[in-house]
């Protein structure tokens, strides 16, 4: 199954975060990566809590300050090099996803556990201006170079998604396309048609 994840920022939302959250998971989103890198340990529990009662066992926590959360949530999102300095989470965890940007990085990370991995950024985006994105050969490369699931991330749309398929993505993450469009529901579902 294709999977289509939102990766969250809160920034990004012109109305309640919490109320596009619900619009995303009623949408049928089928993970949400919370990644609010820019808060405090305390205030992100606050809202990993909150988003807990949201979105349910959709919700994947994001980055070191989810850590202290994963007997709460055993659903978490790292950076290869947390993983790396701490191989021990793999044990914690029912669902673990890593970033990565080789094949190199893929495979180390499907060595230490993890379920899946995301590749980018694939496309262009805003999110990492200036920076040309390392394209579909680069996808296809990591995906066929690894046994578990790659996601693209970076610049995903409904213009691009059925070759993000076709390169042999198990899905993709979208940020700003969920967190800022006119209706969650609507544009999940555009992406879940573009993709095929």
């Amino acid at each position: 199954m294709f999977r289509i994840i939102c990766v969250t920022d809160r920034k990004l939302c012109s109305g309640d975060f919490f109320a596009r959250l619900a619009e995303i998971c009623a949408g049928g989103a089928d993970f949400v990566i919370l990644r609010e890198k820019d808060l405090a340990a305390a205030e992100y529990a606050e809202v990993a809590g909150r988003a807990l009662a949201i979105c349910g066992p959709r919700l994947v926590l994001h980055g070191a300050a989810a850590l202290p959360l994963l007997r709460r949530v055993p659903r978490v999102h790292l950076p290869l090099a947390v993983l790396e300095s701490k191989p021990e989470i793999r044990k914690n965890a029912e669902l673990l996803g890593v970033s990565v940007h080789s094949a190199e990085e893929a495979k180390r990370a499907q060595k230490l556990g993890a379920d899946y991995v995301t590749a980018g950024h694939i496309f262009e985006t805003a999110c990492k201006s200036g920076l040309p994105g390392r394209g579909l050969s680069f996808l296809r490369d990591t995906a066929s170079s690894v046994n578990i699931p790659v996601y693209a991330i970076g610049g995903v749309s409904a213009r691009n998604i059925a070759a993000v398929r076709g390169a042999g993505g198990a899905g993709a993450c979208v940020m700003s396309g969920l967190m800022s469009c006119a209706s969650p529901k609507d544009t999940l579902a555009e992406l879940r048609r573009a993709a095929g």
